[in-house]
């Protein structure tokens, strides 16, 4: 093997850092990267800092989401949508709000997610 550090490209993953398990992390450390001592006996979190660390990868921490306004917009809708339900005198009614909140929680989840 060179003595040149390789890059991401020169490894050909064909999976991101963060979806590859614990096992081929550790094989990938031992076989590529033989500077990072002691991988066989590293958690996943630690494995994958000190691989981009090794490669030179800037970690994006605290990076705002592009619909953090449209979630807090529906949580908005969702609070307001709360205070009418408990005024509303139909089961009916009721109901229908009662759904429309779900709908509002799994979209705010699934934009969250999204990210």
């Amino acid at each position: 093997m060179s003595d040149e550090t390789p890059t991401l490209e020169s490894l050909e993953l064909t999976k991101p850092l963060e979806k590859m398990t614990t096992k081929d992390l550790r094989q990938l450390c031992m076989d590529k990267m033989p500077l990072i001592a002691g991988a066989s006996g590293m958690d996943k979190e630690t494995l994958i800092s000190n691989i981009k660390e090794y490669l030179g990868i800037e970690e994006e921490e605290g990076a705002v989401s592009p619909y953090k306004d449209r979630i807090l917009n529906i949580k908005r809708q969702m609070r307001e949508m709360r205070i009418e339900k408990k005024s509303v005198e139909g089961r009916k009614e009721r109901a229908q709000l009662r759904r429309k909140i779900n709908r509002m929680k799994k979209q705010t989840r699934a934009l969250a997610k999204s990210v």
